[in-house]
């Protein structure tokens, strides 16, 4: 409960924060790109259900559905404005829609896509799906994209082990700092 509170209140709070950059976020995602502002994607969550969660669309509207580590040239299908949303981690801004309504927390694993299936099942067997997924977790601030699958599902479960209160708001804390230097973000 104290967890669902937490992710409530630091939403909300970041949410009246971010509004101005999201609308201008939103202006210029329009100004130079064809498609929708926002990109749902099918993810898996609690309990591995999956939900639609939301980002701001960083790709061309025609790109392939994939993890981006496994496009052969992942630059192509990345806007210019989109590829400064993905190193300021700034197209993870709509997820906050989703702790709102529940699918997410602040602080948990990164949802796999749903057709992650090595993932998916790696996680089901450490009940890694047994919390909320998070706009940011343990393995994001280890590594992010410069970590292999196996470190990513390990990182995951010592999380899980570990969770409280204090080591999410220390996974927040360096959050912040790995975004503002803009480190492990490959795509």
């Amino acid at each position: 409960m104290l967890s669902r509170i937490f992710d409530l209140v630091l939403s909300l709070l970041a949410t009246a924060v971010l509004i101005i950059p999201s609308i201008v976020i939103c202006l210029a995602i329009k100004a130079t790109s064809e498609g929708k502002v926002l990109y749902w994607s099918k993810r898996v969550g609690y309990n591995s259900q999956y939900f639609m969660m939301p980002k701001f669309r960083s790709m061309y509207s025609h790109s392939p559905e994939v993890a981006t580590d496994k496009l052969r040239d992942p630059q192509r299908y990345i806007t210019s404005v989109g590829s400064f949303l993905r190193r300021t981690s700034l197209d993870e801004i709509p997820q906050l829609i989703s702790v709102l309504i529940g699918d997410m927390s602040i602080v948990g694993p990164r949802p796999a896509l749903h057709n992650q299936h090595l993932l998916i099942s790696k996680r089901q067997n450490l009940r890694i799906d047994s919390v909320r997924p998070g706009i940011t977790g343990w393995a994001q601030i280890n590594g992010r994209d410069e970590i292999s699958l196996n470190q990513k599902v390990n990182l995951d479960f010592y999380y899980i082990e570990q969770k409280s209160l204090f080591l999410d708001l220390k996974i927040l804390l360096l959050t912040i700092k790995l975004v503002l230097w803009s480190r492990g973000v490959k795509h």
